[in-house]
C-alpha cells in the first residue's frame, strides 16, 4: 500500500468513527462543541453521509485511486475555510474549527505522500 493510500485509509477510519457517533449519539458530540442538542433527524442524516464518505475513502485507498487522493486534498483543504466562515457568521462556535483542522492535517499528509511518490516515479 502506498503512503498516500495509507493516509486516505486513516482518514476513512476517522470518518467512520465520526459518522457512527453522529448516527448513534449525536448530542454527545454536539455537547463537546458547545452546540445545542437536537432531536431532529438532520444530524443523523449528516452521520449517514459521513459514513458513505468513509466507504468511498476506504475503497479508494484499497484500490490505490490516486486521482481520488488528489481530489480529496483539494476538497479537504477547503473544509477549514468553510468552518471559519461559519464561525465568523455566528453560525457555529470557534471550537467547530477543530473539525476543519483535522481535515486540513489529513489533506497535508496525503499531499506530501503524493509528492513523495511522484518523486520516486520520476527517478
Amino acid at each position: 500500500m502506498s503512503k498516500s493510500a495509507a493516509s486516505v485509509k486513516v482518514f476513512a477510519g476517522y470518518l467512520l468513527l465520526l459518522g457512527l457517533v453522529l448516527l448513534l449519539s449525536p448530542n454527545s458530540l454536539l455537547r463537546v462543541f458547545r452546540m445545542a442538542a437536537t432531536g431532529e433527524v438532520w444530524i443523523r442524516v449528516v452521520g449517514m453521509l459521513v459514513l458513505l464518505l468513509a466507504y468511498y475513502y476506504w475503497n479508494a485507498a484499497r484500490t490505490e485511486l490516486t486521482g481520488f487522493f488528489r481530489w480529496s486534498v483539494a476538497a479537504r483543504t477547503s473544509v477549514p475555510l468553510f468552518f471559519i466562515a461559519f464561525v465568523v457568521a455566528g453560525l457555529a462556535p470557534p471550537t467547530f474549527i477543530l473539525f476543519g483542522v483535522i481535515d486540513l492535517a489529513g489533506a497535508i499528509w496525503t499531499a506530501l505522500a503524493l509528492r513523495g511518490e511522484a518523486g520516486h516515479r520520476a527517478a
